[in-house]
């Protein structure tokens, strides 16, 4: 038996390679400030102040999320730079839903064996997000953790606050029949339902669309919509947002919608392009499963007045979206009728 002394870096932890990082991060960080952040990185909290006078009856909306699986195909491919666009967007889609614009954001990066190169490679597309999104990136956490995760192998989750008027919340009460619906189109299949494609992908792995792997096509980060769909709510009355995520369309739009109605979509009105396809064939995949998985193509739904739908579409196209019509809102029971 011996009684060398132990340290931390021989239980695999390594405290100089985490304070390295710090430095290495710290310009992304300041990057994605905003005044109102009151703390930099270093501190045991993030601190950030409601700029005064800017709201008069604020509600905070928070939301925490990671990224599934789909961090397996980025570890499997040593592609590290968009996945934290994945994380970030997945938070921020969600409380923007309620009308809230996403203020700040931390995140959680736990691994087995730190490499500084990764981790910064995620780290850079954590802050990239949080630029996209308008969001302050104000903390976080690394965590080396050899006897939970294997060389190689890290996992994320993220977490952000937004804020909004509590007399501009969306929260669906006020959506009718006859009101439109329109859909914003997605970058992919987003971050959900990365356990099916994987299995997919098994099948052909090697398979490319358009001359592109379909692996690499796969590792597109996640849409973030909040600046178009702040701007959005500038211009017309926005009744209703879906975010769509695990659940795909046939379990996301009935989330927002009253008890009494449903939502009747022109699947028509849109492709959901080739990869989806290729998703499709390859895995045999039943059109009711796709539409229960994916989004197929549609990223996030606006519900307005009909009245409002062609101001709605224009000024979604003005800030970079593709928009379109995808359907209306009928009498019902609360479920997503497709019309083919």
């Amino acid at each position: 038996m011996t009684n060398k002394p132990l340290t931390y870096k021989d239980a695999g932890v390594d405290i100089d390679a985490g304070n390295e990082l710090v430095d290495r991060i710290k310009p992304l960080v300041r990057k994605t400030q905003r005044p109102e952040v009151l703390s930099g990185l270093g501190g045991f909290g993030g601190m950030f102040a409601l700029p005064p006078g800017r709201y008069q009856e604020p509600v905070l909306v928070s939301g925490t999320d990671g990224v599934g699986t789909k961090l397996m195909l980025a570890q499997h491919l040593n592609l590290h730079s968009t996945i934290g666009i994945d994380l970030v967007a997945m938070c921020v889609n969600d409380v923007l839903v309620q009308g809230a614009e996403p203020l700040f954001f931390l995140d959680y990066f736990a691994c087995g064996k730190l490499d500084n190169n990764v981790a910064s490679d995620v780290i850079a597309g954590i802050a990239e997000g949080c630029l996209q999104a308008g969001a302050a990136l104000i903390g976080g956490e690394t965590a080396e953790m050899p006897d939970m995760y294997d060389a190689g192998e890290y996992d994320l989750a993220g977490f952000t606050v937004g804020a909004v008027e509590r007399d501009a919340l969306i929260d669906g009460s006020t959506i009718a029949s006859g009101d439109a619906i329109i859909g914003i189109g997605s970058s992919g299949p987003h971050s959900n339902g990365y356990s099916l494609i994987r299995k997919i992908l098994d099948r052909d792995p090697e398979a490319s669309i358009d001359g592109v792997a379909a692996s690499e096509q796969l590792l597109a980060p996640t849409r973030i919509y909040v600046k178009p769909i702040l701007a959005l709510m500038q211009a017309v009355n926005v009744k209703g947002l879906a975010h769509i995520t695990g659940g795909g369309l046939t379990e996301n739009i009935p989330r927002i919608l009253p008890a009494d109605l449903d939502a009747e979509l022109n699947t028509s009105s849109w492709s959901r392009g080739k990869l989806f396809d290729w998703l499709a064939e390859t895995g045999n995949v039943e059109l009711a499963e796709m539409r229960r998985t994916f989004n197929c193509g549609v990223g996030m739904v606006v519900v307005v007045a009909d009245e409002d739908a062609g101001r709605a579409i224009s000024t979604l196209q003005a800030s970079g979206e593709n928009a379109w019509r995808i359907g209306c809102v009928r009498s019902g029971n609360q479920a997503v009728q497709y019309l083919t």
